[in-house]
């Protein structure tokens, strides 16, 4: 059994991978660490896992840590991860990072985008940006993993295939997309509380939301020049999942089941994207506690434009599967162990 240690265990990522890797045949977790909840049991915060997972939570003092496993999962916010995984590479260990301290190419980028230095700036052209349907080779050989957001996960699956195929105009990129509140996390904030939340749907930071970023570096990779999206998010009164419905421009004329054809192509042998058929549209329902990506390309043909619809749990797929997925990958382990299934959830 490989050890795993995560920090920021009891948000709700965190607990997630906690839960997950809980049940894993090969990955034991033997540390979790919160700095809300440190020396309490982590079953007497989240109480489904009575008998399940009964460690204390530690500190995230790197140095008594770092003994206890042989990787890490990070959960902890930006910034805060910087110095942490940075320590735990230092002694040799494996991480994967939820966090976007890892995700750029480059530090100005980073620094630009999310307002903050970046204090290792080395370790940028080391960690590998761990989407494994677009990187799985790049996966296997790495120390450090940086975990794509949740919002990038379901936008880039979505329109890789196009983005690959010549088929699309890369200037008009329009991303629309709805996110159950667990996508904000696990804190006391009134914009988050039940009465606001519930029976409410509306769009937030409209314009320059932190993902546009990433998913424009992301894409721009993949095409081999530079890719301009619009991206527009929501929040919506469920606790987890995310569906994002993709508008773009085509240079040429096809149909529903062409664009069918050329998704199942480019995934073909991916088992956790689901390509659906014509008229079985994608909904955040279907994926809730599963790392599938359930994806439907159609087009219109009154408009000459393709619609992708992309759908995945935020916590899963979005954050804690993918991160166990990345891990099964590092270690040489079926990239479906432990999470091949829908699962319960907290």
């Amino acid at each position: 059994m490989v050890r795993v240690g995560i920090l920021g265990a009891t948000g709700y990522a965190g607990a997630e991978a906690v839960r997950i890797l809980a049940m894993h045949p090969y990955f034991k977790v033997t540390a979790v660490a919160s700095k809300s909840f440190e020396g309490s049991v982590f079953s007497d915060i989240y109480t489904n896992m009575k008998g399940v997972c009964d460690l204390v939570c530690d500190s995230s003092d790197i140095e008594a840590i770092a003994a206890k496993a042989d990787c890490f999962i990070s959960a902890l916010p930006h910034a805060a991860s910087q110095k942490i995984v940075a320590s735990l590479i230092g002694a040799g260990k494996k991480v994967v990072d939820l966090s976007a301290d890892f995700r750029y190419s480059s530090a100005e980028t980073y620094e630009r985008t999310y307002g903050v230095g970046h204090e290792f700036p080395e370790l940028l052209k080391t960690a590998v940006y761990g989407l494994p349907e677009i990187a799985r080779i790049k996966i296997k050989e790495a120390a450090l993993i940086a975990n794509p957001g949740c919002y990038p996960t379901c936008s880039i699956l979505g329109l890789a295939p196009l983005i690959t195929s010549g088929l699309i105009s890369t200037g008009s990129i329009n991303i629309n997309a709805v996110s159950g509140v667990s996508g904000a996390g696990r804190k006391a904030d009134l914009n988050y509380q039940y009465c606001e939340t519930d029976g409410n749907f509306a769009p937030y930071k409209i314009i320059g939301h932190r993902h546009t970023t990433e998913i424009e570096e992301q894409l721009s990779a993949l095409m081999g020049n530079p890719v301009v999206v619009g991206f527009t998010p929501h929040l919506a009164p469920f606790k987890r999942g995310m569906l994002a419905t993709i508008y773009v421009d085509t240079n040429t004329q096809s149909s529903t089941e062409e664009l069918i054809s050329i998704y199942k192509e480019y995934y073909k042998g991916e088992y956790f994207i689901r390509i659906r058929e014509k008229g079985d549209i994608p909904s955040v329902k279907a994926v809730a506690g599963t790392n599938f990506a359930d994806i439907t390309p159609l087009y219109d043909e009154r408009l000459g434009r393709i619609i992708i619809i992309s759908a995945i749990d935020n916590l899963g797929k979005g954050a804690s599967s993918q991160a166990v997925q990345n891990l099964n990958i590092m270690y040489g382990f079926d990239e479906k162990s432990g999470i091949a299934g829908a699962g319960l959830y907290i």
